[in-house]
């Protein structure tokens, strides 16, 4: 049986937690939903941060809902570039992650830990799991069919939630090395 998926380019972005989102942006600043993002009931802002390291700074849009921890999400080049350490982590996993300062219209915010760069993933719902025979934090590889770069994604982890869609999300390193165009379709291979 093939095991297709989804497979997306998950950009640059930041998670904020309700305290940093009104140092950032103000007392009582809700976030804007820009556009639903293929992950029920996650979306993009039309919110963005500056994000600044010791070398250089970037921009970058905010993701929600708010979160109880903020986050950083950048690619590797993206962190090399601003001088910014980012280990390859899952989502939500910051303890002892990268710093940097966040700058928003109406304040900033130095945080001490919460730049990664995310482990590459894949959302399966419990039937989506149960279908494929894959459990919750099971490492596999997808392969990406693109013309010219196809390749082969190890390290990919399984991450089973009913509040999830199936999608596999990549940074835009990976994207860039598989000539991923926007989105396409994978295969889990094992």
């Amino acid at each position: 049986m093939e095991k297709k998926v989804l497979v997306e380019i998950s950009a640059r972005h930041v998670h904020v937690s309700q305290e940093a989102l009104e140092i950032l942006f103000g007392k009582g600043h809700e976030l804007t939903n820009k556009k639903d993002l293929s992950q029920p009931g996650q979306f993009a802002c039309e919110e963005k941060v500056t994000v600044v390291g010791p070398k250089a700074s970037l921009k970058a849009s905010i993701l929600g809902p708010v979160r109880p921890d903020t986050q950083v999400e950048l690619s590797l080049t993206d962190a090399r570039s601003i001088g910014v350490t980012a280990p390859i982590r899952e989502s939500g996993d910051i303890k002892g992650s990268g710093a940097c300062k966040l700058v928003g219209p109406a304040g900033e915010l130095e945080i001490s830990e919460g730049v990664i760069a995310a482990k590459r993933h894949i959302h399966m719902t419990t039937a989506d799991a149960e279908k494929y025979g894959i459990t919750d934090k099971q490492i596999v590889s997808v392969k990406i069919p693109t013309e010219g770069r196809a390749l082969v994604f190890g390290d990919v982890v399984a991450r089973v939630s009913d509040s999830y869609a199936l999608a596999m999300h990549i940074d835009t390193d990976e994207a860039n090395a598989a000539c991923v165009p926007g989105s396409c379709i994978g295969e889990i291979i094992d």
